[in-house]
């Protein structure tokens, strides 16, 4: 509900090329802590991507209303006023999470065009970042403090002038038209299908087409939404620019790679380093594609797929090529390697995790969550185990065996394959959700000033269990499974 003294925005009174900025210029005026009202007969969200794109995330976007006739969106500010903020993008450095700080600042970096620049706002002088920058990218930018302590630091990163930017020349859309090349004229549109239409028509596209956007206004908007929402997959050529109308052709760069991030770990095991630095899952989550993971996340997934496009650095002794070897082969491995692993482990763990629990506890309370939350990783696994290897990998053998022996398969289990492999694949997705609980819990087992030995040690057993884990799970849901499955498949 509306409170005192906050402003409502109704956007249908607005006129059209108006209504952005007026909610920009209402926004730049608000202080720590206050909000303003977008009020709508559609839902705005293009001006989220847009406030987020020119702003950063220094604010909250909250539904108060969701149609069907009305939406309402209370916008509030979250940092205080930034100097000069209305030229630079800002990053509110608190709120991201831990390990993505650097990377975020990084990854902004690099995206700018000489003479552009962003600022970084943190509750402690972030010099450190400085030192990074300089040493993997030499003298290319300034940076200037524009407000340092005592309770918040603003640096302006700019990237220095290389060249001379030449600006596009307009062009007469008509002129310019390909063959079978739609124009959307969106102001024929009622207002709530514009952006679903625009949508629809760019989902129809194949690699290389385009369809062109008429439009009263500048539809930047819907640019920010379409990368934030499709990913680096189209470019934007404007056609005309004002007064009167804007014509933008929208064209689809190619294809978007249908390879699952399980397929591409199965190829090679190495790869596997790049999901974990983004927290991406490569195994429960392996039937992913890159772009699908990385929207979830909100990762930019242009980033993820030029690293996976890497060299490998190093060849390890883990680099084995499971994608060869047979389906009864590979059950053995995952039981000898990685079911002697987690029966090894699991009462070690169970042990320390009770321990530091009773002596931290107190100052530590996450740490009784943990042990909860491990107890029951170790019931879901001890009784896992026994399924996989008195049902499961047997039938798997049995299959491979008629494969062999071009005899037909007969389930002696009493339940379809199918149905053993659907169970087994939901209990891998409880056991991870419990793990990604602890990693939370732990701060991504971060270990405090405080910890005695065998809190430094739970830790580390508990990443390098989690780590075993993951690969165990990859093996099994995107080598060992499929592979089964295609089997069973040809002998019906």
């Amino acid at each position: 509900m509306q409170t005192a003294n906050e402003t409502v925005i109704n956007v249908q009174e607005i006129e059209p090329r108006l209504r952005h900025q007026t909610i920009f210029q209402v926004f730049n005026t608000l202080q720590e802590g206050e909000s303003l009202i977008i009020h709508n007969n559609h839902d705005p969200k293009p001006v989220y991507y847009q406030l987020m794109d020119l702003r950063g995330n220094i604010f909250s976007w909250q539904y108060l209303q969701e149609g069907p006739e009305w939406w309402d969106i209370r916008v509030t500010r979250i940092i205080p006023i930034v100097p000069t903020e209305d030229k630079d993008f800002i990053i509110n450095i608190p709120i991201i999470e831990p390990r993505m700080k650097h990377a975020t600042i990084f990854h902004v970096y690099d995206s700018l065009k000489a003479g552009e620049s962003f600022i970084i706002h943190n509750n402690h002088d972030p010099k450190p970042v400085y030192y990074q920058l300089a040493d993997q990218h030499g003298n290319t930018f300034t940076w200037e403090y524009l407000q340092q302590g005592p309770e918040w630091w603003d640096i302006r990163v700019t990237k220095k002038e290389t060249a001379q930017q030449t600006p596009a020349s307009e062009n007469n859309t008509t002129e310019n038209l390909q063959q079978g090349e739609t124009v959307l004229d969106i102001p024929s549109l009622e207002p709530r299908l514009k952006h679903p239409t625009i949508f629809k028509t760019f989902d129809s596209l194949q690699a290389g087409q385009s369809f062109i956007i008429h439009n009263d206004h500048d539809p930047k908007p819907v640019y920010y939404q379409l990368l934030n929402e499709r990913g680096d997959v189209f470019t934007w050529e404007y056609l005309l620019q004002g007064p009167q109308w804007w014509d933008i052709r929208v064209t689809r760069k190619g294809e978007e790679s249908t390879e699952t991030i399980g397929e591409i770990v199965a190829k090679d095991m190495r790869k596997a380093q790049v999901f974990k630095k983004y927290g991406i899952d490569f195994c429960c989550g392996g039937k992913k594609t890159v772009r699908q993971a990385c929207a979830e996340k909100r990762i930019d997934a242009t980033q993820v797929e030029h690293e996976l496009r890497q060299p490998v650095q190093g060849i390890t002794s883990g680099n084995m090529n499971f994608d060869d070897w047979s389906v009864d082969f590979l059950a053995d491995f995952i039981v000898n390697t990685h079911h002697q692993y987690v029966r090894k482990y699991l009462p070690e763990i169970m042990g320390y995790a009770a321990k530091v629990a009773q002596v931290h506890g107190t100052h530590h309370p996450e740490l009784l969550k943990i042990k909860e939350l491990f107890t029951q990783v170790n019931q879901e696994l001890s009784q896992h185990l026994i399924d996989e290897e008195s049902k499961l990998f047997p039938a798997i053998k049995e299959l491979s065996k008629a494969k062999n022996s071009q005899i037909a398969y007969n389930s002696t289990s009493g339940e379809t394959f199918n149905a053993m492999v659907a169970a087994t694949e939901q209990e891998h997705d409880n056991v991870g959700r419990l793990l990604d609980q602890i990693r939370k819990l732990s701060h991504h087992y971060t270990i405090p000033e405080d910890a005695c030995t065998s809190y430094k040690l739970l830790f580390n057993m508990l990443e390098e269990f989690e780590n075993d884990l993951f690969i165990h799970i990859h093996l099994e849901n995107n080598l060992l499974f499929p592979k089964a499955l295609d089997i069973e498949k040809s002998l019906s």
